[in-house]
């Protein structure tokens, strides 16, 4: 019998009987009082199906909670701490149901989904939204417009960073999937998510929590941290740090505040403006010419540095005595501008379009000259895009600067630092454990199905640590959630940055191949991007492709669809006299050659380690490799570079993963 029916019969009963020995034959308690519950927990969650359903929050100590749902009623009672917890029994996918949540006041929770629930996590490549601010992804527009599925929900944990586990965070709670709510969501997940809803017509919840930029120690908890011997004291160090984040905050803005003037003192004491080149009237006439805008890379001018431009603009005589804008679109990575020998301006921001006052008394009838000191710290530079925004104006009139531009590569090496953010290594994002600490811990012990991951280009510097890094964060993950081996499956770097004219050792190959290594852990899938990655962004838009390929590993390793999902990965290899033969998995009806007649990516080497391109010719599901110059060959690598030129794929037209038949040691080999 429950217990509000035997209350029903003893006030039907009219005897009075005192409070407490009511509380004692009935064995009911107060109702809880305060009841508060996750940012998980909201309208049009979901729930993931078929396995033991949490749901918890806190309230004053010793209070019932009553949560019902589904035909399921169950209790908990406060604890001392003031948490509580109800598990409720699995229930396959289906919906909407109401979960409702009972103390001294009713909360109904409406519109809730049973199906399946993912976690979407890493840096900026996964937090890349549809369309909006800096995310554009390819047809971006027709994406949002088609974005109607009410059955697939979104989820965002905000960015936040905590020196010790947190158990709260901040989210706007669960979205239908809608072309209102789209745009701002992580475009990979989405992709993956609609793939998946297409194929197993269930609902789909995605919870994204990412942040770009970021390491996988970040990510990570410290119990898993401190058994990797280089991160022990760096952990403890942090965990013992009471700085507020306000105070963090504050260091990061003034080091950021303080950032232009340390560059533009780098520039002038290394002496790149001793040349005189932003000087009114020097002679540009052996500088070469470049249209813009454009990134230099494009052209194949490879400068991790500074670069010089300078135009003369005809400014009409309707024009005299007015104040003007000089706007010069977006710089890649900072700029220093001068208007007729004058400094006007300066910018530090990739994202900042520049926009600098001209006065009227610097303007000329006529002839005036602007000059633009571009400095490149790292991967591409320029000063790029779109053309509408390189302009002269003033009151609605204009004269567009893009075009032909003059301009001359600097011969003073410099080497330059990123901008500091709002926080640095010391306080920000980039430290182990603290986004795993308030973005991935508050999430526990919420139902999931599995986690899709994006993430490694912020430590392709360390690439063989991260062998040990990223295999830690996985069985970290499973261990904290208690669900066992869940599925994790990863996205491999894209390719990236210039293509190399002959093989070389590279960070990011190295990356990729630790990556790889993760697929000897149970119950991983790894989606392979060599070929739809942006030489010149590091950001690619093709993430359509990212999150299908994301969604062939989930539905045939976990929802066991009879599909092919991956590439063709080395297996094995054998020498044969002057030759190699290798043997690969997943050929899926047999090997192919994309885009070309003839196997493009492979290179040989000798006892002497160096290695040089090879033929290669495919023979069924095996590759054969030689190169004439190469008498006894030991090893062969494929797309081992940052931007391979590759073209080996499957008969289910998914690329093959690059790799090494060799063990060497690699450029990344101790850096930690």
């Amino acid at each position: 019998m429950k217990k509000n029916t035997v209350l029903r019969k003893v006030a039907n009963s009219f005897v009075v009987i005192p409070l407490i020995f009511l509380f004692i034959i009935t064995g009911c308690q107060n109702p809880a009082k305060d009841i508060s519950l996750l940012p998980l927990f909201t309208d049009n969650m979901v729930l993931q199906q078929k396995q033991d359903i949490p749901i918890w929050g806190t309230a004053e100590p010793g209070g019932e909670v009553i949560i019902k749902f589904n035909g399921q009623e169950k209790e908990a009672i406060v604890g001392d701490d003031g948490n509580w917890k109800v598990t409720l029994s699995p229930v396959p996918a289906g919906g909407p149901f109401e979960l409702v949540v009972s103390g001294d006041e009713i909360r109904t929770i409406k519109n809730v989904m049973v199906g399946e629930v993912w976690v979407c996590s890493g840096q900026s490549n996964m937090e890349m939204p549809v369309h909006e601010g800096w995310g554009k992804v390819d047809n971006y527009e027709e994406e949002v417009v088609n974005a109607n599925y009410p059955n697939i929900r979104l989820f965002t944990v905000e960015k936040a960073m905590a020196n010790n586990e947190h158990d709260n965070f901040k989210s706007d709670g669960w979205k239908g999937c809608s072309p209102e709510t789209v745009p701002g969501f992580s475009a990979v997940a989405y992709f993956y998510g609609r793939h998946l809803h297409n194929n197993l017509d269930i609902p789909i919840g995605l919870i994204q929590t990412a942040w770009g930029g970021t390491i996988v120690e970040a990510w990570t908890s410290a119990a898993s941290m401190k058994r990797i011997p280089e991160f022990v004291e760096k952990v403890k160090y942090i965990e013992s740090d009471t700085t507020t984040n306000e105070e963090k905050l504050a260091a990061g803005k003034k080091n950021k505040e303080e950032w232009p003037d340390k560059i533009e003192k780098l520039l002038i004491d290394k002496g790149t403006q001793n040349h005189g080149y932003q000087k009114n009237g020097f002679n540009t006439g052996d500088w070469k010419t470049m249209k813009l805008p454009k990134l230099w890379e494009e052209l194949e001018i490879y400068v991790d540095g500074v670069v010089w431009f300078s135009k003369e603009i005809n400014v009409p005589k309707s024009w005299q005595g007015e104040d003007l804008t000089l706007s010069l679109g977006k710089i890649n990575d900072y700029d220093i501008t001068w208007f007729n020998g004058k400094r006007v301006g300066r910018g530090i921001d990739v994202i900042d379009s520049r926009n600098y006052k001209i006065s009227s008394s610097l303007v000329k009838i006529g002839v005036n000259r602007i000059v633009v000191q571009v400095l490149d710290i790292g991967n591409v530079g320029g000063m790029y895009g779109p053309a509408k925004d390189m302009k002269l104006a003033f009151k609605g009139k204009s004269i567009s600067l893009a075009g032909n531009w003059k301009y001359k590569i600097d011969p003073i090496e410099i080497k330059a630092k990123a901008m500091p953010k709002k926080m640095d290594e010391n306080t920000g994002p980039n430290r182990p454990t603290v986004l795993y600490n308030a973005m991935i811990k508050p999430l526990l012990p919420y139902g999931i199905k599995g986690a899709i991951w994006y993430q490694g280009e912020s430590n392709a510097g360390r690439a063989y640590q991260y062998r040990n890094l990223f295999s830690t964060m996985i069985k970290d993950w499973r261990n904290v959630w208690g669900q066992g081996d869940f599925p994790f499956i990863f996205v491999q770097l894209a390719n990236f940055m210039k293509v190399e004219p002959q093989p070389r050792e590279d960070a990011w190959a190295e990356l990729r191949e630790a990556q790889t290594m993760a697929l000897e852990l149970p119950n991983t899938g790894m989606a392979v991007t060599i070929d739809i990655g942006d030489a010149l962004d590091i950001h690619p838009t093709n993430k359509q492709d990212v999150g299908k390929r994301l969604a062939l590993n989930a539905l045939a390793k976990v929802y066991e669809k009879d599909i092919p999902y991956s590439g063709p990965l080395y297996k094995s290899m054998k020498v044969e006299g002057n030759k190699i033969r290798l043997k690969f998995s997943n050929a899926n009806a047999g090997l192919k050659i994309k885009g070309s007649k003839k196997i493009k990516g492979f290179a040989i080497a000798g006892k002497n380690k160096k290695f040089v391109w090879a033929k290669a010719k495919i023979e069924g599901d095996e590759v054969v490799v030689s190169n004439s110059k190469i008498k006894n060959p030991v090893a062969v690598r494929y797309a081992w570079a940052a931007n391979p030129t590759c073209n080996l794929y499957n008969g289910a037209d998914l690329p093959a993963s690059p790799f090494r038949t060799d063990d060497w040691k690699g450029i990344t080999f101790g850096k930690k």
